[in-house]
């Protein structure tokens, strides 16, 4: 079974450049919900990673994160789909640790926590940090313009990476180049 990864902030739900600190704030980005129990009924499973420094800078607690992710669970489960992990980084980028993108320790902590390789799985972001850990850890990026997706492409197309497929957001990217890849392989 295929293996999809996902960025949260920015592709999933609304993101704040001054966090989303509870689930009253989680807001998904319309589509993205659907588009998450499309992949989940196509096959695929679906494994979430994503920085998440509200936590080391004191911004919300472990409590509050886990309400985020039960909303987000909830929600995809209500339309019929499964997300098979949710990974995080909690630490502040003075931290220094290797979890967190453009560090693949995410990365690393689904392969061994599912036994599997993510060789070139999907790793839909909106950032350049999630582009930079898709391409050092051997997953095939795609960039959304949703959250920080505008200027992440313009960057990647200043730093000669325009191969990086680009779509207006996750629904359109689960839909014009996910699941199409899927029909292709199995064929």
């Amino acid at each position: 079974m295929e293996m999809v990864v996902l960025d949260r902030d920015g592709v999933i739900n609304h993101d704040s450049d001054h966090y989303i600190r509870s689930a009253d704030e989680w807001l998904p980005i319309d589509g993205s919900i659907e588009a998450i129990a499309c992949l989940s009924k196509a096959g695929f499973r679906i494994m979430v990673a994503t920085n998440q420094s509200g936590l080391g800078r004191k911004l919300f607690d472990e409590y509050a994160l886990a309400q985020m992710h039960q909303k987000l669970c909830s929600m995809v489960e209500d339309v019929g789909g499964v997300i098979d992990g949710v990974f995080y980084c909690p630490h502040t980028p003075q931290d220094c640790c290797d979890c967190r993108k453009p560090g693949v320790g995410l990365l690393q902590q689904i392969e061994r926590e599912f036994d599997c390789s993510l060789h070139n799985c999907f790793f839909v972001g909106d950032s350049y940090k999630d582009v930079q850990s898709a391409l050092t850890f051997g997953l095939a990026p795609v960039l959304v313009r949703t959250g920080k997706g505008l200027a992440t492409e313009n960057l990647l197309l200043s730093e000669g990476l325009s191969s990086v497929p680009v779509f207006d957001d996750l629904a359109s990217a689960v839909k014009q180049l996910i699941i199409p890849s899927m029909t292709t392989t199995d064929a």
